[in-house]
């Protein structure tokens, strides 16, 4: 199926344009952590690649950078004419300050140091041309969001939350910063969602049920989407196998290319509707053979 080209509005465009190729910076934020903001990050961005996307992963989480591992590529990036090139696996590629700083070393830095850090993830990388570069976030609302707000145009965030109440008190308050800066709200995905018995096939809702829908029509943004919690997702992100390669007919997988696929009607950009489990498969050759 030939890939669907859909014309977004617009960017307003930065004094300083650090990354003239890429065409959407996505931002993938969450209230709180603990809720699976870097696993939704690393499969929605193996999701996009997937669909035919050129796709960038910054992982902004200084403070506690797990997108190296989850994508199954520790070895560190090379350099080419005074710049950074980008660790690639999947079909994405990557930076992260876990490449750059020893795996034990405590990141103490005060915000002018996060922005400067920050910036030159942007200005010192080969991007290149890309139709997505995603963002993963710290949790909260502190000096990296403010900073990113403040560099690079964003097409819009999206939150990751699990149901119960109170992740969902700190959803409304990230998603209010965001709205104070003025980034277009995507939606809200809701991770963890509930859990079936691989024996019996009895569904639980181990932490509520509903709550990202409720907090998404309260607050007047998209609901993006449920994912259901399996320990395969756990295995994929500790093994660096995301489970949208890993397990491509998994429903956590049709879950995460549902999101993909809202992401895409949203923004604007490059991606195959209604891709089959056949053609992924085939396109995944080697899937775990990282770098």
């Amino acid at each position: 199926m030939a890939d669907e080209h859909v014309h977004g509005a617009p960017q307003p465009q930065a004094k300083d344009n650090l990354i003239p190729g890429v065409k959407h910076v996505i931002a993938v934020s969450s209230g709180k952590g603990g809720v699976g903001k870097s696993t939704v990050a690393a499969n929605l961005a193996c999701a996009l690649a997937l669909m035919g996307a050129k796709v960038g992963l910054l992982d902004a989480d200084l403070y506690g950078p797990n997108i190296p591992m989850m994508m199954g590529s520790t070895t560190g990036p090379e350099q080419k004419d005074g710049k950074i090139v980008p660790v690639e696996n999947y079909g994405v590629k990557l930076i992260s300050i876990a490449y750059l700083v020893p795996e034990e070393t405590p990141l103490v830095w005060r915000g002018p140091m996060v922005h400067q850090y920050l910036q030159a993830f942007f200005r010192d990388v080969l991007w290149g041309e890309l139709d997505y570069l995603l963002i993963d976030l710290p949790p909260g609302t502190g000096d990296v969001q403010l900073s990113l707000s403040q560099m690079v145009p964003l097409a819009g965030a999206i939150t990751v939350t699990t149901p119960q109440e109170v992740a969902l008190h700190d959803v409304r308050k990230g998603m209010a910063m965001f709205q104070k800066v003025n980034v277009p709200l995507l939606g809200i995905v809701e991770n963890m969602s509930h859990f079936v018995c691989g024996h019996c096939g009895e569904r639980t809702e181990i932490f509520s049920y509903g709550g990202g829908e409720r907090a998404a029509e309260k607050l007047g943004v998209p609901f993006l989407g449920r994912i259901p919690i399996d320990p395969a997702i756990r295995d994929g992100g500790d093994t660096g196998h995301p489970f949208v390669v890993a397990d491509p007919s998994s429903p956590q997988a049709a879950a995460i290319r549902d999101i993909a696929q809202k992401i895409i009607a949203q923004v604007g950009g490059t991606g195959k509707e209604g891709v089959s489990i056949d053609s992924l498969l085939k396109k995944i050759k080697q899937p775990f053979t990282n770098n």
